[in-house]
């Protein structure tokens, strides 16, 4: 019923196009709003209105929490230890730690953090960084709520879950400096990019939003899909040649001075977690929770459902998969333009797939899918899946990420609500009916 009060908007509008987004906000449109005021937060077309009241509302609790709140230290520190390294000259990623230990970010983190250690007085101007990273929070909402005004999925009143609501989240951003909140921030820019036909600077940002952290990775599968979608194999080469090319660039001084221990600190699939600090598997003993056999079955399970979604959810033209590897126009049929609301969903699928089988989820990996939630929830048609019980799946996956230290109970519930969101994708993706707002190919699009 995501959707089920929603008058849909006439056919051929651009899901790029900046209209919708930008004069939303206008004296008539605010007068029709108030005229249809009990639509207002059922009706996906007044997003940006919405919106645009949430983000006020969040200056001010943002504010409030960092006056309020008491700063707690976790791992700011290190990131400053760690990027002075290199400013002192170490390029050598096997000598560059910090208090919590080696450097395990690839080289994105260490010019975004060295920017901040200058801007913060070397980091000791804790205030100044929590002010910056409000603005970084303001920034990510942003990006999402412009993301959700073209996919016109949603309805508004699920924004208030998603701002207003979850303590984590605020925490993760402006109590705890954490760097995944940066690569999520150019994740999203890099999804608006797609979404406006600009698929070579799209993929260098989502390449920019790895090199800071590689849980970004999650969505690569995703994007792979939609490159091979929108362009065949020939075609997507070049996209995916910019984003290797922008990762050697960042890494250069450190891949000249060692590239083994560059490529094996940076980009290690194979570190291993600490079970205290665990929020998804806190119900397993922990020797099996450090078990490498534990590990591939998880990567097995990751695999073998992104394969299935692939095969047989996933929008394809053609009559295979193997379909995706001609150009699109030799294919049969002819590929049809991408929407809005296939390429959030593929993506965000990619991602909540990657979540569901992660070998551990600490605390502050809340925002590698949290602003995904709403639309992975109402996005798909569902006839069993209410508002209430939504609202409910929502609410007991921010129980789970807000009891600390998590226990059996809050755990098995997280993957609860993950296996309820993930039947949810697999009986709605297939229904999910063709967005109004059709991506019409860009000449700009480098």
């Amino acid at each position: 019923m995501a959707a089920g009060l929603r008058k849909r908007s006439p056919a051929g509008t651009g899901a790029g196009s900046g209209a919708r987004w930008g004069l939303g906000l206008g004296p008539a449109p605010l007068k029709r709003a108030w005229q249809e005021r009990r639509l207002l937060l059922l009706e996906p077309r007044y997003t940006p209105l919405v919106a645009a009241c949430l983000c006020l509302a969040e200056v001010g609790i943002n504010h409030w929490v960092i006056r309020r709140v008491a700063y707690t230290e976790i791992d700011w520190k290190a990131y400053m230890a760690e990027v002075e390294g290199v400013i002192n000259g170490t390029y050598d990623y096997t000598k560059l730690r910090g208090d919590t230990g080696p450097l395990v970010y690839p080289a994105g983190f260490v010019y975004i953090f060295m920017g901040l250690y200058y801007a913060t007085s070397r980091g000791t101007d804790i205030r100044l960084a929590q002010h910056i990273f409000l603005g970084l929070y303001l920034a990510t909402l942003l990006l999402v709520f412009r993301i959700y005004s073209q996919t016109r999925r949603v309805p508004p009143f699920v924004f208030f879950f998603m701002c207003c609501a979850s303590y984590r989240v605020h925490s993760i951003f402006v109590l705890r400096l954490f760097n995944d909140p940066v690569a999520m921030a150019l994740l999203f820019l890099s999804i608006n990019l797609l979404l406006s036909q600009r698929w070579g600077w799209g993929c260098g940002c989502f390449s920019l939003a790895v090199s800071v952290k590689m849980n970004v990775l999650l969505f690569a599968p995703g994007l792979l899909f939609l490159l091979l979608s929108q362009f065949g194999l020939r075609g997507a080469l070049p996209k995916l040649g910019i984003c290797a090319l922008l990762q050697v660039i960042l890494g250069l001084p450190f891949l000249l001075e060692n590239p083994a221990g560059y490529l094996s600190r940076s980009f290690d699939l194979g570190r291993q977690f600490l079970f205290r600090w665990t929020v998804n598997w806190r119900f397993l003993p922990e020797a099996l929770f450090l078990n490498r056999a534990f590990h591939l079955a998880l990567l097995a399970a990751h695999l073998s459902l992104l394969a299935l979604f692939a095969f047989c959810r996933w929008p394809r033209s053609g009559e295979s998969l193997l379909s995706l590897l001609k150009e699109p126009s030799k294919r049969n049929p002819p590929a049809r333009p991408l929407t809005a609301n296939q390429i959030v969903s593929v993506l965000f699928t990619s991602n909540f797939i990657g979540v569901c089988f992660s070998r551990s989820l600490h605390y502050q990996f809340y925002v590698w899918y949290f602003h995904t939630l709403p639309y992975l929830l109402w996005a798909m048609p569902s006839r069993w899946l209410t508002h209430l019980f939504r609202l409910l799946v929502l609410g007991l996956i921010e129980l789970s990420w807000n009891t600390y230290p998590s226990t059996p109970c809050s755990s098995m519930a997280l993957h609860l609500c993950h296996a309820v969101i993930l039947l949810q994708l697999w009986l709605g993706s297939r229904a999910l009916p063709e967005a109004s707002q059709t991506l019409q190919p860009s000449k700009k699009a480098p």
